[in-house]
């Protein structure tokens, strides 16, 4: 395998990277460390551990470390179980994400070259179609009532914890593949460390809490934002398999469970509120409802706050873990409703212009990272790796504006800004305007060609009543200044997202230039 830029000259620190699975299975043996809601089943600390241990055994009877383990299938506890166990056996742990066809998912399987394949029958399917032209070892089917991992799991010879490389790559996240052919990003034993600890110092997560994880376990806010952090405090994690508005509200409403956090991107929590038990629900124990993702409409921070929870805009990614998350701390979500926080414990900032100059506050410049949580390059992707890191810096892509108190604005994808008549326009500006829009479910601003302006908006708008698109282009007149206009209005069903819940803008340019 090619060599990845060397994490930043940190100390070779072994302790950052301690094994807080096995830790806990002796602090705090007899504490529910899951539940996986589907399957009504319940593990405490010491289960958790024992099953992990047991499953880096079998695993290390088949393959060799280093070799990838793929798993296909909904958020279930047996996720976290081969996680950790591939962690402990010194292999690669590949979490593939269902929504894609089997064609997608073939060439994943192509690109991680896994030793071991383990899919769930509800995505038989997919499995068949990604295995067709493609060889694996390894290939286990799990499946309700017949399941024959869990009976060769319970079987096999405990591994327990082992020294390990905190710097060798322990788990591929791929990337939605917005511009192109998916990537795979490499996750360390330190980078998954040091993005649970940056979540849980961000959001608060101490032990006793309870998070209740909707967010796939393919993405690194499930996987590693909410389970890991939650494992890494002393928490527990309730696993459920999909995200229902309903169901969400009813579960942390519910006393017994005394669930305090909630992870969600923006859809999810104005789903929720327009739901119609949203008024009946009691979420006083949740301490927060952690938005990722994207940014969260000020509109929706004010009816969320208005309603006695506490919203806490953060961001990251795939390849960096944790970057930004606000204090909880009501008066300061009030007064920057547009902010995603301040930068975590364990991560170095710059914003750059096009120049590589770093930024003074309140200008725009690209997000520049650096630290134990970021990741050291893409699997098998030399030039991927080297077009994203200067100088031992990753180029997140993305703007942001940092104000005189430290806490940080997104404004949008570096590369989804655009010019017209020699003035940038940051769609995310335009988009919290139609936001506000009483008819305007959703919104996304696209850039697009325009003979006279060189390029201008367009603005794909998902309808909640009537649009009259003469009335939305006065609406954003009165609010905006002229060249933010979007000049092009659309209506849309829906928008299309990536599995994290991003909108896919290559496909609204491309659904323009077919228009």
């Amino acid at each position: 395998m090619e060599s990845f830029p060397s994490m930043h000259g940190l100390a070779k620190d072994r302790d950052l990277v301690a094994d807080f699975l096995a830790f806990r299975a002796r602090a705090n043996a007899e504490r529910v460390a899951c539940i996986d809601l589907p399957a009504n089943r319940q593990l405490t600390y010491r289960e958790l551990a024992d099953a992990a241990d047991r499953c880096a055994g079998w695993l290390a009877s088949l393959l060799l470390p280093g070799a990838r383990v793929a798993m296909l299938m909904r958020n279930s506890v047996d996720i976290l179980i081969v996680h950790f166990a591939c962690a402990r056996a010194g292999m690669i742990f590949v979490p593939l994400n269902w929504r894609l066809s089997g064609l997608e998912i073939g060439g994943l399987l192509e690109d991680a070259t896994p030793d071991l394949f383990i899919y769930h029958t509800e995505f038989a399917e997919q499995a068949a179609s990604a295995l067709e032209k493609r060889s694996v070892q390894h290939v286990v089917s799990m499946a309700p009532g017949n399941d024959p991992l869990a009976a060769t799991v319970a079987k096999a010879t405990p591994l327990g914890p082992r020294e390990s490389d905190p710097d060798a790559p322990m788990t591929l996240l791929y990337t939605s593949g917005t511009t192109g052919r998916p990537k795979g990003v490499i996750i360390t034993g330190r980078n998954a460390w040091s993005t649970a600890f940056n979540f849980t110092m961000s959001n608060a997560v101490a032990p006793g809490d309870a998070m209740l994880c909707d967010m796939p376990l393919f993405h690194v806010s499930g996987l590693f934002g909410v389970a890991w952090a939650a494992i890494f405090a002393g928490a527990s994690v309730l696993i459920s398999d999909r995200f229902v508005s309903a169901t969400a509200l009813r579960l942390m409403s519910d006393r017994k469970l005394g669930i305090t956090h909630y992870f969600a991107v923006p859809q999810m929590a104005s789903t929720m509120l327009q739901d119609p038990s949203w008024s009946e629900s009691d979420l006083s124990r949740l301490k927060a409802l952690v938005i990722g993702g994207a940014p969260l409409a000020p509109i929706v921070v004010e009816q969320l706050l208005n309603s006695g929870v506490t919203p806490l805009e953060g961001y990251g990614s795939s390849e960096a873990g944790t970057v930004f998350g606000m204090p909880i701390d009501r008066d300061a979500i009030r007064r920057k409703p547009e902010s995603c926080g301040v930068a975590a414990m364990r991560i170095d900032v710059r914003l750059v212009d096009s120049e590589r100059h770093d930024v003074a506050d309140g200008e725009v410049g690209e997000i520049w990272l650096k630290g134990p949580s970021v990741t050291p390059g893409y699997w098998q992707q030399p030039e991927a790796t080297a077009k994203a890191f200067h100088n031992g810096w990753f180029k997140t892509g993305d703007a942001a504006m940092r104000d005189a108190e430290g806490f940080y604005r997104i404004v949008d994808r570096w590369k989804d800004m655009y010019i017209t008549g020699g003035e940038n326009v940051y769609p995310a500006e335009v988009e919290s305007v139609l936001a506000t829009h009483p008819s305007v479910a959703e919104a996304a601003v696209i850039g697009v060609v325009d003979a006279r302006w060189g390029e201008a908006g367009c603005a794909y708008i998902v309808p909640r009543g009537p649009i009259d698109e003469a009335e939305i282009v006065s609406y954003c007149r009165a609010r905006l200044a002229h060249y933010k206009v979007p000049r092009y209005v659309r209506v849309a069903e829906t928008l299309p997202r990536t599995g994290s819940g991003k909108v896919r803008k290559d496909e609204l340019r491309h659904a323009f230039r077919e228009d």
